[in-house]
């Protein structure tokens, strides 16, 4: 399946907070954040999105977050900093924890970001949402990022590089434009999301780029930089499970049928 056009990319120079903040008017956001013994992050992450765009009139409408049966003090944190919580009663993975929060958050526009990343901006969420506003064709936003690794300032994203984008690269010319396809920092209409629905696991973020440019054309995707995203960087041996999922999404939407896990 190839896709002929090629995403809409904004890069830092077209940020404009000003015009966000105008565009935005009476749209509502909601920022929706799985998360899974994030006790360490996730208040920072919150704070910058109650801050958003650092204007007098709350940017945000809406932030819940998903606790996935957390063993730590994450929702407690939650609370503490602001969000509504919703309790998972067992751990059941990405793709259905964002399912959770969609179902109960209200607005029109919807805002999932990581729990873990420790260098969450006041501008993450405008940045986002910037393209919603602006283009009515877009449907889906992506981050993209730099991501540091250990002391290096880039290598981060091993699953994102040696899976995900060389399997849309060869399955599905156009999306290998899309430079984090499993970027957490996802935006996106609620209608659509409700459309097209959420993937199991970590196969969410390939499956709902993949549904969305099959529903809408690669045209109403958009990606915006973020700069630099710094999180946990998870060992070797946890990436394999993370991968399966991501190569599994990706190849049940081309055609190939899987044995069942």
């Amino acid at each position: 399946m190839s896709f002929t056009d090629t995403p809409l990319t904004l890069n830092t120079e077209a940020y404009d907070r000003d015009l966000v903040v105008q565009l935005k008017e009476a749209t509502t956001v909601s920022v929706i954040i799985p998360a899974r013994n994030e006790a360490s992050t996730i208040g920072g992450v919150l704070d910058a999105v109650l801050h958003s765009a650092n204007v007098a009139t709350p940017f945000v409408d809406e932030v819940i977050v998903v606790d996935d049966h957390s063993s730590d003090d994450t929702p407690t944190i939650a609370e503490h900093h602001g969000a509504k919580v919703i309790s998972l009663n067992e751990t059941t993975g990405k793709g259905e924890a964002m399912r959770a929060g969609l179902e109960a958050s209200f607005s029109s526009l919807v805002v999932f970001l990581d729990a873990d990343v420790i260098n969450t901006t006041t501008d993450f969420v405008p940045r986002l949402v910037q393209p919603l506003l602006q283009y009515e064709q877009i449907q889906l936003v992506k981050g993209y990022y730099q991501r540091p690794y250990l002391d290096m300032p880039t290598g981060g994203g091993r699953v994102n590089e040696l899976a995900a984008r060389p399997i849309l690269s060869l399955l599905y010319p156009g999306l290998g434009e899309v430079r984090q396809p499993l970027a957490g920092e996802t935006a996106g209409r609620r209608s659509t999301f409700e459309r097209v629905g959420f993937a199991g696991s970590y196969g969410v973020e390939i499956a709902l780029l993949i549904d969305i440019a099959k529903a809408f054309g690669v045209k109403a995707l958009a990606q915006v930089d973020l700069e630099i995203r710094r999180h946990r960087n998870r060992p070797l041996e946890e990436l394999r499970p993370m991968s399966v999922d991501v190569l599994r999404a990706a190849l049940e939407r081309y055609g190939v049928n899987l044995p069942e896990q």
